[in-house]
């Protein structure tokens, strides 16, 4: 297998001796190693592999169908390493990251309530992609909840960057540099998203313990006043 005429940009260039000597293999490892908590260049290989379709030199189909595989197995691999460690992990090392049990316990909260949502968009996201599914397995996630986003993020994740990768072609490398650059302000406003809805959960959190302060300052008063007989 021989890499496309067309220019590349460093980041698939650097991947193009992987995939002449390994094919199909090397998309297969790469995206599951990436999908399951290591980083390593998953996508950039998804998009490398898409433009030697383009050219010829592989099946568009197979690209698909190995990378959905391999990212729907990392996903699961990283939850069950979660759901089998994570929590014997968080109460013995979690204090030394700022990770105490109460904070666990609003993870949990958030994931119950938003779980699906994060599973399913982590992929697009670095850091996110990597470890997504072990957060999910920590926060106990539940299996059959989370198996079906888990699979709707991995199609939507190798559809866009695979059929990317298929149409960019000849201009791969303006093109990605570009996606690349839109995928870090997708990333900046997704934190800053995350940022404000945590603030506003210690806000409204302190409010709480400020009114049930109030609220027990008031008992206090009200018991201690002295009733003197008429």
């Amino acid at each position: 297998m021989s890499a496309p005429a067309t220019p590349l940009p460093g980041a698939l260039a650097g991947l193009t001796p992987l995939l002449d000597h390994y094919g199909y293999l090397a998309v297969a490892v790469l995206v599951l190693l990436d999908n399951g908590g290591i980083p390593v260049p998953g996508q950039t290989i998804l998009v490398l592999a898409s433009v030697y379709a383009g050219t010829g030199h592989l099946s568009f189909a197979a690209v698909l169908v190995i990378a959905f595989g391999a990212a729907s197995l990392g996903n699961t691999l990283g939850y069950a390493i979660g759901s089998t460690g994570g929590r014997a992990f968080v109460h013995r090392w979690g204090r030394y990251v700022l990770l105490t049990p109460a904070r666990m316990e609003r993870a949990d909260g958030f994931f119950a309530r938003h779980g699906g949502k994060v599973v399913t968009v982590a992929r697009f996201v670095d850091g996110l992609r990597q470890t997504n599914g072990i957060i999910a397995g920590t926060t106990e996630m539940p299996w059959r909840r989370f198996q079906p986003f888990n699979l709707l993020g991995a199609a939507l994740w190798t559809a866009v960057w695979g059929t990317f990768g298929y149409v960019a072609g000849a201009n791969i490398g303006t093109v990605y540099r570009t996606a690349i650059r839109y995928q870090l302000w997708f990333a900046i406003a997704l934190g800053v998203l995350v940022a404000a809805f945590l603030v506003r959960q210690v806000v409204r959190y302190r409010r709480r313990r400020r009114e049930d302060a109030d609220a027990g300052t008031g008992t206090d008063a009200d018991s201690g006043t002295d009733e003197r007989p008429d």
